[in-house]
């Protein structure tokens, strides 16, 4: 409450009627480090997606759909209205909630242009007054704020990038001038990691350097980071090509290419720098497709993680069957084991997430994290739901499996409900759609056979996945959101359905799969047709299968892949 209120204080002390607060940082990552966590600061809501608006009346927390149990759970609702992004958004509630005369402030570095412009749109006419400002008052009162970190850049080897730094250079500045652009700033930390072959540990559980770079088409690329970083050798494996700089040098560096040909990420600049480029094209980072386009060499990678991590999971998943019949097993402890069996690879670099374990009614919570407040010990006839994935130098993996603990048998509605879902699951493994196909166009064959029954789920049913990068990368995904990125060969995207009975249990079964462009085409067919190879190998509880609700299909692809899962080749 002390905390709301001081800040309530400043703003009021400055005639500022509120403020909005992103969980963000300045390049709009999705895991941000402890110095970004403001929103968590603030509200102690931990998701990994949220936005908040705090007036001097009231104030509003903004979550989606995987978060709408999990956020009551932590947040304290006499202080912040919880809104699910579904009902109402952000600027639609600050519209309601603010008279002509109120000034409204933002941190520039946290929003993007596009943020911004979607409030200045909704308040427009209203009198209402959006106010950049020149420092942030969560940092002014956060006491024991973490510093930024600066983790040394390692160089990522081209014998798991695939490509070395050169041709990506050249590919990039090709881009560039069929734009007619002299240079980008790119302010995502992935894209620099992609485009450098490079690396560090600034971010959980993603491997990004942070900072800033922009490239021009001379072929020299300047980047912004915290010098401490950048070693010696670093500096002799790039030569003249990358020269360096403090991050807070790229305010200095884009004044003198304000009147040059530049352009912007509409997605992860931040305003500051819209603001500071009226001129500037805010346009697509040219690294993002072709980060999203898997070649050969990680194509090759991603298999080889999968099967080790295949491995991992297959042995977790034995021991669970085993211990969790003696009543005696935590969701932290499965936590725990599952991720010593990765260990034990002697290849894992880091987890891709924070575990998600959910035994029973914490299944149903999307993005649910066991706490010591909230573990659970897992109960005979639990539905239990774990979501995990992993960081090796040769790929990122991503899955989720629900099973049945104990030696009963479940309710035939649990049946019913995973086998929908899974029948969701083989429908998008076993897609065929032409060239030109968005994940939007996908989106519901996933769901069909839950609409049938009544029934749906209120999160994406895929995501892009990274290459040793970030576990969620865009610009692809398989859900209503996602509309103008077409899905090509090697890119890599999760297929994961689910369902979620409050109060009682979750579902979801998840696998990564690859765009392929190379698979059997269908006899008479007058077109390419594009498909998937599931990439995740782990079986599926097949106790918990109504096999009358499955085609002879669904079956033969269900038999398929668990009999790949028995044996998997390393």
């Amino acid at each position: 409450m002390t905390l709301l209120f001081s800040l309530r204080a400043i703003l009021e002390a400055h005639n500022h009627q509120g403020m909005l607060i992103p969980l963000a940082d300045q390049y709009q990552n999705e895991y941000v480090a402890g110095s970004a966590k403001r929103l968590e600061w603030l509200t102690g809501f931990t998701g990994s997606a949220g936005f908040a608006i705090v007036l001097l009346d009231t104030a509003a927390l903004f979550v989606d759909g995987r978060y709408t149990l999990q956020a009551p759970q932590e947040v304290d609702e006499n202080l912040f209205t919880i809104v699910p992004l579904s009902e109402q958004s952000p600027q639609s509630w600050l519209e309601e909630n603010t008279q002509s005369g109120d000034r409204i402030v933002y941190d520039p570095w946290l929003h993007t242009a596009d943020t911004i412009k979607k409030f200045s749109t909704t308040l427009n006419n209203t009198g209402v007054e959006l106010v950049a400002l020149d420092s942030n008052p969560i940092d002014a009162l956060w006491a024991d704020q973490p510093p930024q970190p600066a983790t040394p850049i390692v160089l990522h080897p081209e014998e798991y990038a695939g490509k070395s730094w050169q041709v990506k250079l050249a590919e990039v500045i090709a881009t560039l001038h069929k734009q007619n652009r002299e240079s980008v700033v790119l302010s995502n930390p992935a894209s620099i990691c992609w485009l450098l072959n490079i690396r560090a540990n600034d971010v959980p559980h993603t491997p990004l350097s942070l900072g800033y770079a922009i490239v021009h088409t001379t072929g020299n690329v300047q980047m912004f980071t915290h010098p401490a970083k950048v070693s010696l050798s670093i500096k002799q494996h790039f030569g003249e090509a990358v020269t360096y700089a403090a991050e807070h040098e790229i305010v200095k560096a884009l004044e003198q290419v304000a009147s040059t040909g530049i352009l912007l990420d509409k997605t992860t600049a931040p305003s500051v720098f819209a603001q500071m480029l009226p001129q500037a094209v805010l346009g697509d980072d040219p690294c993002t497709l072709p980060k999203a386009i898997k070649n050969e060499t990680e194509i090759a990678g991603t298999r080889a993680a999968h099967k080790r991590d295949g491995v991992a999971l297959t042995k977790f998943l034995h021991w669970l069957q085993n211990e969790a019949v003696v009543g005696s097993v935590t969701e932290m402890e499965c936590a725990d084991k599952l991720e010593s069996f990765r260990r034990a690879t002697n290849q894992l670099k880091d987890l891709s997430f924070p575990t998600i374990a959910g035994s029973g009614a914490n299944g149903a919570i999307v993005h649910y994290r066991a706490t010591p407040k909230t573990n659970r010990t897992l109960q005979q006839g639990d539905i239990f739901l774990v979501d995990s994935g992993a960081q090796y130098l040769d790929g990122t993996t991503d899955v989720t499996r629900t099973v049945f603990i104990g030696n009963g048998t479940p309710t035939r509605e649990q049946q019913d409900r995973f086998t929908r879902v899974l029948k969701g699951h083989i429908a998008i493994a076993t897609a065929r759609f032409p060239k030109g196909t968005t994940g939007a166009q996908l989106d519901s064959l996933a769901r069909l056979a839950l609409w049938q029954a009544g029934l749906d789920y209120d999160h994406g049913t895929g995501h892009g996945v990274g290459s040793y990068s970030s576990v969620h990368e865009a610009p692809i995904g398989i859900s209503k959101r996602y509309t103008d990125v077409a899905l090509v060969h090697g890119m890599i995207v999760s297929n994961e359905p689910g369902y979620y009975k409050t109060g009682d249990y979750g579902i979801r079964l998840e696998n990564l799969i690859l765009v392929r462009e190379d698979l059997p085409q269908p006899d008479g067919g007058e077109r390419q047709m594009l498909g998937f190879e599931t990439l995740t190998l782990a079986p599926f509880d097949e106790r918990l299968i109504a096999w009358e609700l499955l085609s002879e299909a669904e079956k033969e692809w269900l038999r398929a892949y668990q009999a790949r899962c028995i044996v998997i080749p390393l």
